[in-house]
């Protein structure tokens, strides 16, 4: 079968071209022709390994990237399917997968996916019932049963990143969520888009502290007025565009043949100094028309490869009181990452509720506790009858409610993620980290009100514990026990810790760098 993505990224000398196309609604007709004229042109160029197709983006209904990216495959170019876990829930997906292995389309990027949007109808429902984590463990999983069938080639699947975040909370939990993906599976790393040469050598820097040798692809754009706009408004969950940028692509693009010979040589400048700094090879989006633009991205930057130093001041786009990991700048090599310049306030409620929760927690939810068979006895014995489960909905449910927002999942998660609730907490429900959609600190779907995982950061960082963002898998939702008591499950043994096994067993014993082996935060001399 066709695997010149997969031979191409684990060849060292190779510099991986691949090219993101966007379908339209509409089955067949004019943007349908365009994404295959696209698909065809670039095949006949022969430097680009892959084209990869979206899957509804920005949450919105659009032709199908395992019906189109069937028959760009079938025409000989390799293709990367854009994998969500929007819109199904894990029985689709796994059916969906399965589906790819059977047609041979196996590069897969694993997304949690953006938002739901509007489709027929209305706003469509948001599934999420599987995280990005999880996605890639249920593929790898699934890659297994396909080895075992006789088919040697698994599925090769890639994660996403977004390192330009402007505080150190979500810049932590994008990177701890990038080595629990690793762990899971992931076999390369695509960007978000951004415009700071400085995130972009973080990044680098990052995965060599953690020791995660994954191949890693930077995000290039043709980027146009109307783009840099849509970007700047934070409408492209992860993606950066600041006002200085958008101001000078305006201005660039006051003279449309000028705008656009101006966005060309940026996407070739981008795309050379991400050569020079040790990435893998180069993702270009934001083609629309035809190929000619990348092959004139892709001629320019051949010109001007060797003179990659000398584009990094054009990159030097960063967020107001951004937060840098590494105190070099590129081109010099990243040493040690340095936290906690600035540190953020946690609350005062924040610090009493996660320090009583956590000795809670140790108290009443540890296997390993001396009266861990005591609370197991008491609790067979309250669920032996409905009087029992009663009085342990009294008692649970109304302290959790007020606590936490408690949604009454009964498989409860808190302790995943700095004792915040990840049901009531995340419109994602988001258990292994944080998506790449937050902003400034604030959910992607709720401006309103702070990333949960942001806030978990904060409350692990203040207690010395940020180590706790990278270890391990946490298993999905035990959908089973919904509206039931998480403080039973959880001493029954049948909760996801207990049930779980198969699925937070497969994560490889990965070391977590992110911190020194003690976890404590250590900050510039």
């Amino acid at each position: 079968m066709l695997r010149v993505f997969q031979t191409d990224i684990i060849d060292p000398k190779q510099f991986v071209v691949t090219l993101e196309l966007v379908p339209g609604r509409e089955s067949t007709g004019r943007s349908v022709d365009t994404v295959m004229g696209i698909a065809r042109d670039a095949f006949a160029d022969g430097r680009v390994s892959a084209v990869s197709i979206t899957d509804n983006p920005g949450g919105n209904p659009s032709l199908s990237p395992d019906a189109i990216g069937y028959r760009i495959f079938s025409i000989g170019m390799d293709v990367i399917v854009h994998f969500t876990c929007r819109d199904m829930n894990r029985v689709g997906m796994e059916s969906r997968a399965l589906q790819l292995a059977m047609i041979g389309m196996k590069n897969i990027l694993a997304l949690t996916g953006d938002y739901s949007g509007k489709g027929f109808g209305g706003q469509g429902a948001p599934v999420f019932d599987l995280d990005s984590v999880n996605l890639q463990i249920m593929i790898m999983l699934i890659s297994r049963r396909v080895n075992s069938a006789g088919d040697p080639d698994g599925f090769f699947t890639g994660c996403a990143v977004s390192p330009f975040k402007q505080t150190e909370g979500e810049g932590v939990a994008q990177y701890a969520k990038m080595s629990r993906k690793v762990a899971a599976g992931a076999q390369f790393v695509i960007t978000q888009l951004g415009y700071d040469v400085r995130k972009f050598h973080e990044l680098i820097g990052i995965q060599r502290y953690m020791d995660l040798r994954v191949p890693t692809l930077g995000s290039v754009y043709l980027l146009t007025p109307n783009a840099a706009r849509i970007m700047n408004q934070g409408r492209v969950p992860g993606a950066v565009v600041t006002d200085p940028l958008l101001r000078t692509v305006q201005d660039e693009w006051k003279d449309k043949k000028q705008g656009k010979a101006a966005a060309i040589e940026r996407a070739a400048r981008l795309g050379a100094v991400l050569q020079g700094l040790g990435y893998r090879g180069i993702h270009i989006g934001g083609i629309h028309r035809n190929f000619s633009t990348v092959g004139m991205i892709l001629d320019r930057m051949a010109q001007i490869k060797d003179d990659w130093q000398a584009f990094i001041p054009q990159f030097n786009y960063p967020q107001p009181n951004g937060f840098y990991a590494f105190r070099e700048t590129p081109p010099d090599p990243a040493t040690s990452p340095v936290f906690g310049l600035k540190p953020q306030s946690v609350p005062v409620v924040d610090r009493v509720l996660y320090s009583l929760m956590q000795h809670s927690h140790n108290l009443f939810f540890n296997f390993d506790s001396p009266m861990a068979s005591v609370y197991r006895t008491l609790c067979k014995a309250m669920d032996s009858g409905i009087g029992g489960r009663l009085f342990m909905h009294l008692a649970e449910h109304p302290i959790k409610l007020i606590l936490l927002g408690c949604l009454q999942c009964g498989d409860c998660a808190i302790q995943h993620v700095g004792f915040l609730c990840p049901e009531s907490g995340c419109p994602k429900h988001t258990r292994n980290g944080a998506c790449g959609g937050s902003l400034h600190g604030r959910c992607e779907v709720n401006p309103d009100r702070r990333c949960v995982w942001f806030r978990a950061h904060n409350r692990l960082a203040a207690n010395g514990k940020i180590k706790e963002l990278c270890d391990g898998c946490v298993p999905p939702r035990m959908w089973e026990l919904n509206n039931t008591s998480s403080w039973l499950n959880f001493q029954l043994r049948r909760d996801h810790q207990s049930n779980g096994n198969e699925i937070a067993g497969f994560c490889r014993q990965a070391t977590c760098r992110l911190l020194p082996e003690d976890g404590v935060l250590r900050t510039e001399d």
